[in-house]
């Protein structure tokens, strides 16, 4: 069944005046537009639509029954779950009542649940399903402040006793029934929300430890989608596909506070496992995803064209050599001539549209990526098929966006320009400052973080380095990362790390070395699923993830495409050794953050016999493992690492550079 949209009768390219918060912002898109489509959720694979009236009067049932439990202006109620329209009705209707509303993670676990609780204090929590209250109840003994927990997925709970248990059907309906007992009041509570009011707040990334509580206004977010929609104007018919945490500022930036500015139709994949197919037939106008996103997209075209016959491998390359000079001469703001613009007519319908139209981007107007650094190689790639992709620079302080590309002035290795009444100025020491009225009011409970965030002129201290060229901000590194070659050039590990991820086999990579006249050496985690798949082609036989990672096939596959990463970075940099890590970096491990940003500091003690062993040129290296069985036992593995010295390696003869295109056959 097709997605059930209707298309507006008018398009709003601008914000509505009136609407300076969430909630009055909802109950004029409930008025000015009651029949239209504002949420679409797929269950059993059909599209099931919430018109801008129904939802305003489901947020108004579960506001009045969050009164009912206590909740006041001023509060916190904490929502943790994947993307459903009940994650955004908890929200809107806890603001409707002058309460906050954080998000946590649906990966987390332990700790970093109970250290946002209760440092934010919460006494209601929503949670979406079984996995998720199971969490809350394991930890409720150190929970003591929370009181409720309303789940909106009953599957699995029918004989939970647990008296705080709450479904919260149920609660909308003693909500209904309370509010009709109560006519306008609240009406009164909408009306008495303002601006500076705390909207939400965001958990930071948490690079370096526990992370910090963000708290941003409605006005904070408001502005930051009023100054995006100057760049790039939305529309009320535009849709947006919603699959990425809510608890993400990249999700509440363009979902809420840009789909509720504009009136954009949301909708909600049915799982993960369909969300690829269910991009494709929403097919959204607006998208934002960060590089690991776009980079598996990369891999999935990589392996696809792998796998095709010699004909089609031809006829995309063909294409991909039109499109990529198209997208050229455009970023270099020059017009293609006719010819290349006819070619390129043909190269589009043959080759190109199709392989939008396989990852659902066919209609797609703009994509932003951005919470860590693109390669400009994979950024390249989607510009040469035809997609409108632009790199965002920002952190959840500043409502996660302060810099961005426009449609005519795109440079595939910088992150584009301020958006309009945000200022950019770099400090002496290199680091980037920005200031802007979508700075944040400061963190949850924590004044001294927060007077050490702004400087007394209202600078935001990002502790990234920079530099600006031309107008465009080019971002190097977290400042405390970047460092100095022997020669005294700029060196980030990033960089050479997006290069090695260009990689369809390379999951993630870590680098090390690089000052002081020390060699780089890299520490790479394989992409099973594009690892697999070419093991499998190969008839390479394989059982686990450490097996396939050991195989000496898949450490020189890897191996190949380092090569031909080195020849595109600068003398000095280059990877000299790699190792192959017998498993995939973890957030439960607190290896990654849950936005898959690197700990390094983790990764530099938990792995250091490995790093010290790829410095020394070690030919092998030995970790431990351990492993935990089904009936709670646990054994420690001893497992042997190869590392691979690519001084002593050559392409094999005819495979040498490879377009992103072409097989391997």
């Amino acid at each position: 069944m097709m997605p059930a949209v209707a298309e507006a009768p008018e398009e709003n390219t601008v914000a509505p005046a009136a609407g300076d918060t969430f909630p009055r912002l909802l109950r004029e898109l409930a008025t000015q537009r009651p029949d239209e489509v504002a949420l679409q959720e797929k269950l059993y694979g059909i599209w099931q639509p919430i018109t801008w009236r129904a939802y305003a009067e489901r947020v108004a049932d579960f506001a009045h029954g969050l009164a009912q439990l206590g909740v006041e202006r001023g509060h916190v109620v904490a929502v943790i779950g994947d993307n459903r329209p009940e994650w955004l009705i908890a929200e809107l209707a806890a603001q409707s009542i002058g309460a906050a509303v954080i998000g946590i993670y649906p990966t987390s676990i332990g700790e970093e649940v109970v250290h946002v609780l209760e440092l934010a204090q919460v006494r209601v929590v929503v949670a979406e399903d079984q996995e998720q209250v199971d969490k809350i109840i394991r930890l409720k003994e150190r929970l003591p402040l929370v009181e409720t927990v309303v789940y909106y997925d009953p599957h699995g709970l029918e004989q939970y006793t647990e008296p705080y248990l709450r479904e919260f059907t149920e609660i909308e309906t003693e909500g209904k029934a309370w509010g009709a007992e109560h006519p306008g009041w609240l009406d009164e509570r909408v009306d008495a929300t303002q601006p500076a009011d705390v909207a939400i707040i965001c958990t930071t990334s948490g690079t370096t430890a526990l992370p910090k509580l963000a708290e941003l206004s409605h006005a904070n977010l408001l502005t930051m989608a009023g100054h995006l929609g100057e760049v790039d104007p939305m529309k009320s018919s535009d849709r947006y596909v919603s699959f990425l945490p809510f608890a993400w500022i990249g999700e509440q930036m363009l979902a809420v506070a840009c789909g509720l500015s504009y009136g954009l139709t949301l909708s909600f994949p049915e799982d993960s496992s369909t969300q690829r197919s269910d991009l494709r037939e929403i097919g959204p106008d607006v998208m934002f995803s960060p590089p690991r996103i776009w980079e598996s997209m990369l891999s999935d075209v990589q392996v696809r064209i792998d796998e095709a016959g010699r004909l089609k491998r031809a006829m995309f390359g063909w294409g991909y050599n039109i499109g990529d000079k198209v997208a050229e001469d455009r970023v270099r703001g020059r017009t293609p001539g006719l010819g290349l613009r006819l070619k390129h007519l043909l190269a589009d319908a043959v080759a190109l549209r199709p392989v939008r139209d396989q990852l659902g981007l066919s209609r797609l107007k703009r994509a932003y990526t951005g919470g860590a650094p693109l390669g400009p190689d994979v950024f390249r790639f989607f510009h040469a098929i035809g997609v409108n992709l632009k790199q965002i620079y920002g952190q959840t302080e500043i409502c996660g966006i302060a810099v961005v590309h426009t449609d005519d002035d795109i440079r595939f290795h910088t992150v584009g320009k301020p958006l309009p009444a945000t200022e950019l100025r770099i400090a002496d020491d290199g680091e980037i400052l920005l200031r802007s009225s979508s700075v944040f009011r400061g963190y949850h409970r924590n004044e001294e973080s927060t007077a050490g965030a702004c400087d007394a002129e209202g600078w935001l201290r990002t502790g990234d380095a920079g530099y600006v060229e031309d107008g465009h901000l080019v971002v190097i590194d977290r400042a405390k990362d970047v460092r100095r070659t022997a020669d005294g050039q700029l060196f980030s590990s990033a960089f050479v790390e997006n290069k090695l991820k260009f990689s369809p086999y390379v999951e993630e990579a870590v680098v090390f070395g690089g000052e002081a006249g020390t060699e780089v050496t890299a520490m790479i985690m394989i992409d099973p699923a594009t690892a697999g798949a070419w093991a499998e082609h190969e008839h390479l036989s394989y059982t686990t993830y450490t097996d396939l990672a050991s195989k000496p096939e898949i450490y020189e596959l890897v191996a190949e495409d380092i090569v031909r990463a080195n020849a595109d970075l600068p003398e000095g940099i280059e990877v000299q050794r790699f190792l192959l890590l017998h498993k995939q970096l973890d957030p439960d491990d607190d290896e990654i953050t849950r936005t898959r940003k690197v700990r390094r500091g983790v990764i530099g003690k938990r792995y250091a016999d490995i790093i010290a062993a790829l410095g020394r040129g070690d030919a092998e290296v030995t970790t431990s493992s351990s492993v935990t069985y089904q009936d709670g036992s646990t054994v420690e593995r001893k497992i042997p690492l190869r590392i691979f010295d690519l001084a002593t390696f050559t392409v094999p003869r005819g495979r040498g550079r490879r377009p992103v295109w072409s097989g391997r056959r």
